[in-house]
């Protein structure tokens, strides 16, 4: 298989792992990132001085030449499928596109084919670079397969660390729009009472926990303030629904983006979102507040009604602010057109 080499030379205060030291010092222009260069490490194809070192903790020193060998991008074995596309963006290094509800985004056991990756390495063909050693688009977020809205794949090397790190740097700007039951409201006093609950000025509610997975149920998450991984959503209500509001049409963002971060927080203040198997509770609407429609609406909504509406990053290449916006799908909607009951 073809091969190249990346040399290079350790400069001053180098940092005390050869991983570390590694992602600081290759060139930008080798787009190999740490976890790329874990692996090269660990395949045995990093040379310090002439010598292979296969330990990424290993101390290097200043002066130290750098050789690192990196096998052409292989084709990936995901196969190509013609999947239309929503998209609202591209050029030559990323994608944006509004992901319909029941696309899973990665194949998967139990979803081999089908998805969003699928559809992408059929609609970018050869413009595909080697993300990861591997021809196919980078995935650097996800959302779950019943939620709609938007998304930003990276198309090459480059734009897939610029993007991941901003993701990691929790810097990009997304915003959800979602339909929960009950309004979250700063004078509701049960609501202030939910541990990790407060308000911020203007009546947003400000969720602040852990989340880790669910101890009987390893394909959920949890709330806990003891362990797992810090998790902030805030939430500002847009239009209440039903006489009297008995369901919010609410937009919540993210401090952090963590699994099923909006669902299982919304669920611990009391308002989990409507059509939400999971986490959503057994929640029911009075149908002298939101009519019958209302009612045979919330109860057969088919899926979590969220709804991923605005993102907002640098381009990793030019670094241009980009956002964008996607409206809600038209299930959602026709969920709120249904709950707006006048009475």
């Amino acid at each position: 298989m073809p091969q190249t080499t990346v040399e290079f030379t350790i400069q001053a205060n180098p940092l005390p792992r050869l991983d570390k030291v590694l992602a600081r010092d290759v060139p930008e222009d080798a787009t190999l990132s740490r976890s790329r260069l874990g692996k090269l490490i660990a395949d045995g194809a990093v040379q310090v001085d002439g010598v292979v070192v296969t330990d990424p903790r290993a101390r290097v020193a200043e002066g130290a030449q750098v050789a690192i060998t990196v096998e052409e991008a292989q084709e990936s074995h995901i196969v190509a499928q013609d999947i239309a596309l929503d998209i609202i963006y591209e050029d030559d290094d990323l994608i944006v596109l509004n992901k319909p509800a029941g696309m899973v985004v990665h194949p998967a056991p139990g979803t081999p084919d089908g998805t969003l990756v699928n559809a992408l390495i059929h609609h970018c063909g050869d413009d595909l670079s080697g993300v990861g050693g591997m021809k196919r688009p980078g995935i650097v977020h996800r959302i779950d397969k019943e939620t709609s809205g938007l998304l930003v794949v990276a198309k090459s090397d480059a734009a897939h660390q610029g993007l991941a790190a901003q993701f990691a740097a929790h810097t990009v700007e997304r915003r959800y729009l979602a339909v929960c039951f009950g309004m979250p409201d700063a004078n509701d006093p049960r609501l202030r009472g939910v541990k990790g609950t407060s308000f911020d000025p203007g009546n947003i509610l400000k969720v602040q926990t852990f989340l880790g997975r669910h101890k009987s149920d390893r394909q959920k998450q949890a709330v806990s303030f003891q362990t797992g991984r810090h998790a902030v959503t805030r939430v500002r209500i847009i239009e209440t629904l039903g006489t009297p509001a008995v369901a919010t049409l609410v937009e919540c963002w993210l401090e952090t983006g963590r699994t099923h971060q909006i669902r299982v927080h919304m669920a611990h203040c009391g308002h989990g979102l409507i059509g939400d198997p999971v986490y959503g509770g057994r929640q029911k609407l009075a149908e002298k507040a939101v009519g019958p429609a209302g009612v045979a609406a919330a109860r057969t909504f088919p899926r979590q009604a969220l709804h991923a509406a605005t993102l907002g990053f640098k381009h990793p290449i030019s670094g241009e602010f980009m956002e964008f916006a996607a409206e809600l799908p038209a299930d959602m909607l026709q969920l709120l057109q249904d709950l707006q009951y006048k009475g």
